[in-house]
């Protein structure tokens, strides 16, 4: 049977908050959000169309996890989201308040330019050379 990473869990503050950035900000897909009870939530995103892994926003419920929001990669890029056509979505993410920590740049391996994601933690936005 094949194998895949299907999920990745994120901490994230607040539920709602987590969608709308993801959602609104980077255009990903609201894939489920499915109440567990007691204030708990399954909350999967993924960007539209694609064909990675979803994120499964997982609100933090003990203060370890909460010290660990935005750096779970210790100030590292962590998530590395892959595009088509750069020049559009970079455009779009600074148009809806996205913060790129630098210019875009060339690189052997493509175009690539370093996010944060609404509590810190780094992403490569990249467009693969081909």
């Amino acid at each position: 049977m094949p194998q895949a990473v299907a999920c990745l869990a994120l901490l994230v503050r607040d539920y709602d908050e987590a969608i709308a950035f993801f959602v609104d900000a980077l255009g990903f897909e609201l894939l489920e959000d499915t109440p567990l009870g007691a204030e708990k939530r399954w909350v999967r995103v993924a960007p539209t169309g694609g064909k990675g892994a979803a994120l499964l926003l997982a609100r933090a419920a003990s203060a370890e996890q909460r010290a660990q929001i935005g750096s779970q990669a210790g100030g590292r890029v962590f998530l590395f989201l892959e595009t088509d056509d750069f020049a559009r979505d970079h455009a779009r993410m600074l148009a809806r308040g996205v913060r790129f920590l630098e210019v875009p740049r060339r690189e052997s391996y493509g175009t690539v330019a370093v996010f944060e994601d609404l509590y810190g933690n780094r992403w490569d936005l990249i467009e693969p050379a081909r």
